[in-house]
């Protein structure tokens, strides 16, 4: 399978100088997303996908930003399907490096976004990006890269490019990025070109199965249940219909609460579950706990107010490795909205 990962790219390279129709898409954070960058056209992204319509021209291509500002590889794997994979890629860009903590958790739940962009129909070329913060050259490339080194995934580090040259004083860190993570349109360019340097060598093909998981490999098959595919039990909670208008419109097809006692109630099949709910700067908004499996001596706080310039959209791990089976999960809320109040905003449940 490791020649096979990189067998793709020849493929796709291939197709490609003949003149074929092929998806590129991209799934990460708010780097990915295009944060910082002054206009969409000169995020990484973008520029990887204009350098791929240039060098060639007799190709058509699609361009697909599946980038999700402020989320990790755990959100990632539960929406890649909708986001991404629905659009049948022919090659997938992917980066979580500086969203996903130097975990061992992080590095099962992006495995199991690798195997499932791996394992879709469109069998697209996988290439890992590291990103980085530049202040502090924190990020989660020791994990991620025991992971795209076990499928033989092609992967580019900044670390090893723009970092390492603002290192060596050929930048200075404000060059780079305003916030010491989010690169500016010199720091965009710069991981474009480390992608796309990478890109004009084709890779060997060859074809083979996946190899077995490296870790317990819990998430591959993750999924996300919100008003569109679930009916939970609603009590006081209401269902919010509005419709989704992308994959960043992370705020939708959920369901709010207002007041002390609402509640809603979910009875997944899993052994592994989450809660998605939005923290806001535009408080106060209620508390609520959440109770799984009638165990109400050990709640879990949901606390949906922020104490940042920007809404998070917080995925939290409720059960890890848990037995397989039928659960309950109870969120009720413990205080009302209040009038100057903000309503409490369930996103979502993520089940393995």
């Amino acid at each position: 399978m490791k020649e096979a990962c990189r067998g793709r790219w020849r493929d796709f390279f291939t197709r490609a100088e003949a003149g074929g129709k092929l998806t590129v898409g991209f799934i990460g954070g708010s780097i990915t997303q295009g944060c910082l960058a002054s206009e969409e056209a000169f995020c990484f992204a973008r520029r990887v996908y204009d350098w791929l319509a240039g060098r060639f021209p007799q190709a058509e291509f699609t361009y697909i930003n599946a980038g999700v500002g402020g989320t990790t590889s755990h959100f990632g794997v539960a929406r890649v399907e909708k986001d991404l994979l629905t659009y049948e890629p022919d090659a997938v860009i992917v980066d979580f490096c500086v969203n996903d903590e130097p975990e061992e958790f992080f590095q099962e739940t992006f495995e199991g976004l690798v195997r499932k962009i791996l394992r879709h129909k469109s069998c697209p070329a996988v290439l890992i990006l590291h990103n980085i913060y530049y202040d502090s050259g924190k990020n989660a490339e020791k994990e991620h890269r025991k992971i795209a080194d076990h499928y033989g995934i092609p992967q580019v580090s900044v670390r090893g490019g723009a970092y390492r040259a603002m290192k060596e004083g050929r930048y200075t860190m404000e060059e780079l990025t305003p916030d010491g993570l989010h690169p500016s349109d010199l720091g965009h360019e710069l991981v474009a070109g480390q992608i796309t340097a990478w890109m004009a060598a084709e890779a060997e093909a060859l074809t083979g199965a996946l190899p077995d998981p490296l870790t317990a490999n819990a998430y591959e098959k993750a999924k996300l249940w919100n008003v569109q595919n679930s009916s939970p039990v609603l009590s006081g909670f209401a269902p919010d219909i509005r419709e989704r208008t992308g994959c960043g419109d992370c705020f939708s097809c959920g369901w709010t609460g207002r007041h002390a006692g609402d509640r809603i109630t979910f009875f997944p099949e899993a052994s592994c579950i989450a809660v998605q709910y939005r923290k806001t700067m535009r408080g106060p908004t209620p508390g609520a706990i959440l109770i799984l499996d009638e165990d109400s001596e050990k709640p879990l706080v949901l606390d949906g107010n922020f104490d940042e310039d920007w809404d998070c959209l917080r995925l939290e791990p409720v059960l890890c490795h848990g037995g397989r089976g039928r659960h309950k999960i109870e969120i009720i809320l413990t205080e009302d909205c209040g009038e100057e109040g903000r309503p409490f905003y369930l996103a979502a449940i993520v089940t393995d």
